[in-house]
């Protein structure tokens, strides 16, 4: 199944967008992740083509997920609400 790199993006800070110096960022083994989260993930790769609705709070997160599909990078975001916590878990901020 391969890695899943994460990233979170946005909040008051405006974190990841060009110009920021801190990028949150993470990585994951698809494989150690529970069942559950990994069907988590599976839903919102399958759902990359339907709008996502913004959450109701204000400067909120949302993570962008990446991972290798057939030898491509396959990208999603999603907001920090759809997101397992095993993922947010292994994100940690970088200076640049």
């Amino acid at each position: 199944m391969g890695r899943l790199k994460i990233e979170r993006l946005g909040g008051l800070a405006g974190f990841g967008l060009p110009g920021s110096k801190l990028r949150s960022i993470g990585e994951q083994d698809i494989e150690a992740l529970t069942a559950a989260d990994r069907a988590a993930v599976e839903a919102l790769f399958a759902n990359k083509n339907r709008p996502q609705k913004p959450g109701p709070e204000r400067d909120a997160f949302h993570y962008k997920l990446t991972r290798e599909n057939n030898g491509q990078d396959e990208t999603v975001e999603v907001p920090e609400a759809a997101v397992p916590q095993a993922l947010k878990a292994c994100v940690s901020d970088k200076l640049m």
